[in-house]
């Protein structure tokens, strides 16, 4: 496809002003585990005897590993694996990912290693398989399928974040149950968990994670949880027969540490960087607002989103474009969609890889959002400008914003620096980084 500036498109939106804009920092609960502690609070977790007396010498044991951005995931893992073998047992990790990574085993293993988990790193085998055991059927009559690999262990330490959901709400979201019901269910299984939409997985993956602690091999569970600046901030092994019970204790604690984009409301958003490695529909819309089904809200009240770069992490995957109004061409001559489509026919949710209105550049995405507005004054138009949807401490707000927030009208957002012009290069890709400093303005 030919997208070039200076045709019809750059003409129509060469006057549309953008406004200047400054930095902010927005401040929430650092609670946290230190990065050089995390070892030592798993190997504590794992100790206790109702964990350690489950792993004994010669076992083989399957650890998994999901493709989210989990920040410290090596060396959870890592440390989870160096457990297992102070017992004497046998670790290997296992892709659970469900379809991610184009749906095949090669690519789950690459997408293993941009985590920097492989055999090397990890220090054990990484058995990468499609192939899937049927354990049965959930109450609801799905079909129950797990990782092979997996099944044919001696016992299963399901290793995962958990966190809310992107795209459904219930007492399960994303964490364990869902590792062992989509993650380790790998393609096939995942398809039957999504394949009644969005309204109806809330109860399929309980449901179906029942079968899986009946008739897999599962020792425990070692979800983390993250803070809101996508710091590890609790790790809780849960015994199998526990996990059903702690599994939404956890989630409502999980719920208490997201964070947010404290203005609430803004005419446009500007993403820098959307990617599997910050949510599983690019940016999560528990921040961005920009929800791909009915059955979740929250986030900022928005009327226009722009995207501008697809992480390398991603490998192509832009899954998520289609929740924004406008992309740029470098995120267009970036998609892979054999990586992306196998995930939306998986999940049945088809509006994350719809194409958007697709410019030469990261200027006119913000112009044509900002021109498309309605029903605001174009002279005080609020943008939002965010380096990805997992890291918000950091962030830049148009002049409208200014005084509110020097004004002290927003707790917990403070101005760093005053409204300056946006400075874009040549080729009108943004110059202008969002942080640079921590000084914040004197008032």
């Amino acid at each position: 496809m030919e997208i070039i500036g200076g045709g019809v498109v750059s003409n129509l939106l060469k006057d549309t002003k953008i406004p200047k804009m400054f930095r902010a920092r927005q401040i929430f609960n650092k609670e946290k585990i230190e990065v050089d502690k995390i070892k030592e609070f798993v190997f504590n977790e794992l100790s206790k005897d109702e964990f350690s007396n489950l792993i004994q010498p010669n076992m083989n044991i399957a650890i998994t590993a999901g493709s989210r951005g989990i920040r410290n995931v090596d060396i959870i893992t890592k440390s989870i694996v160096d457990f297992v073998k102070l017992k004497g047992a046998n670790p290997f990790i296992v892709p659970a990912m469900g379809s991610h990574g184009g749906a095949c085993a090669e690519g789950q293993l690459e997408v293993l290693a941009s985590y920097n988990i492989t055999s090397e790193t990890m220090g054990c085998e990484i058995r990468s398989s499609m192939e899937v055991v049927e354990l049965g059927y959930s109450e609801l009559g799905r079909k129950v399928s797990i990782d092979k690999n997996a099944y044919e262990s001696d016992g299963i330490i399901v290793s995962c974040r958990l966190k809310p959901h992107n795209a459904f709400r219930g007492n399960y979201e994303s964490g364990p149950c869902k590792m062992m019901t989509v993650g380790l269910g790998k393609q096939a299984g995942a398809e039957v968990v999504h394949g009644d939409g969005m309204g109806k997985i809330s109860e399929n993956i309980p449901t179906m994670a029942k079968v899986v602690i009946e008739k897999a091999p599962i020792l425990f569970a070692i979800p983390c949880i993250e803070n809101a600046y996508d710091e590890t901030c609790h790790i809780e092994a849960i015994l199998a027969k526990d996990i059903m019970k702690r599994e939404p204790e956890l989630l409502k604690y999980a719920f208490s540490k997201i964070p947010k984009l404290i203005v609430e409301e803004c005419d446009v958003l500007v993403v820098d960087e959307i990617g599997k490695n910050y949510s599983g529909t690019g940016v999560d819309p528990n921040i961005t607002g920009t929800f791909s089904t009915e059955y979740a809200s929250g986030g900022i009240k928005v009327q226009r989103t722009c995207m501008l770069d697809l992480s390398e992490e991603s490998h192509g995957n832009a899954l998520g474009v289609g929740l924004s109004n406008a992309i740029t061409k470098r995120i267009f001559d970036k998609m892979d969609l054999e990586k992306m489509y196998p995930n939306c026919i998986t999940s049945t949710v088809l509006a994350s890889a719809r194409i958007p209105c697709i410019v030469a550049n990261d200027k006119e995405a913000i112009q044509i959002c900002i021109r498309t507005c309605t029903g605001i004054d174009k002279s005080k138009v609020r943008v939002v400008r965010i380096s990805n949807s997992l890291h918000i401490e950091y962030i830049m707000l148009s002049e409208s914003y200014y005084e509110d927030v020097i004004n002290g009208k927003y707790i917990g957002l403070e101005a760093i620096d005053s409204p300056k012009e946006l400075q874009f290069d040549e080729y009108g890709s943004l110059d202008t980084k969002i942080k640079i400093c921590e000084k914040t303005v004197k008032v």
